[in-house]
């Protein structure tokens, strides 16, 4: 068993927290060396101890820190940044990007949950307009179908990266959303500030494959893995006053559920 902890070479740049970190890595393992130290960067990102902006140094800074041949440090990094964990800048590095965000299932807003774990979200309106409402989403919003509804369709990014595509339809009574604002702050948030106190929501999770248009979208190939929400939203009254289509990036986002054992 070899202990790869303290720094031999004091060559990675002074912003990053990887001199701190000790690596043990098992030789002796049928795992694979690249994949040893693949999952303990990770789970230092997970952790924080490795926080966003932080900078790794370069695969010759590594392999000598680690005492790993430099094919077996890209091939750990590259892993990572295959992950979207790690990104290669030119002129900079390899520099950590986000930990993977892991959302509760609750009555939230994907932007106050990102914003609340420091992943600086932000958000591109690429739809704001008002549309016959689909069948679905006049189903949904208990309307009969083609009645005028908002559409929206935003992206929403986390440190300059895609996380979701969010769509969303409202009646057109409940809200005028305003692009700017939208692109400053979350939808749920515009509702509560418009008056709408939100109390219940109808959500359901899936998975499935990004399709050619959306792998472009959210900077994955056309069939990486997605994850998918349906969700209506109530107010007070009981009126649905939302109903969403999103879809994340698996490589990216996580649900979080909590359980309770009944009887």
């Amino acid at each position: 068993m070899a202990t790869t902890g303290a720094p031999s070479v004091p060559s990675v740049p002074s912003v990053s927290a990887l001199a701190s970190l000790d690596f043990t890595l098992d030789r002796a393992s049928p795992v694979p060396l690249y994949h040893q130290l693949a999952q303990q960067l990770e789970a230092a990102i997970e952790r924080g101890e490795l926080p966003p902006g932080n900078l790794l140094g370069n695969e010759v800074d590594l392999s000598g820190r680690l005492g790993l041949s430099r094919p077996t440090v890209r091939q750990a990094i590259q892993s990572l940044v295959d992950k979207g964990l790690l990104v290669r800048r030119r002129g900079v590095g390899t520099q950590v990007v986000h930990r993977k965000v892991k959302r509760p299932l609750e009555l939230s807003s994907l932007y106050d949950d990102l914003e609340a774990a420091g992943q600086q979200p932000t958000t591109r309106v690429l739809r704001n307009e008002p549309v016959p409402a689909p069948a679905e989403a006049a189903t949904a919003l208990g309307l009969p179908e083609g009645t005028p509804v908002t559409l929206l369709e935003r992206l929403r990014l986390t440190h300059d990266l895609p996380v979701a595509f969010l769509v969303n339809y409202l009646p057109t009574d409940v809200l005028t959303p305003d692009t700017v604002r939208l692109e400053a702050t979350g939808l749920y948030r515009a509702l509560r500030t418009a008056g709408i106190t939100l109390h219940s929501a109808h959500q359901t999770v899936g998975a499935r494959s990004a399709t050619p248009e959306e792998g472009p979208l959210l900077d994955e190939p056309p069939g990486a893995a997605l994850l998918t929400m349906r969700r209506t939203a109530y107010d007070v009254t009981g009126r649905p006053v939302e109903y969403g289509t999103h879809i994340y990036r698996a490589s990216r986002y996580a649900f979080d559920f909590q359980l309770l054992v009944r009887g």
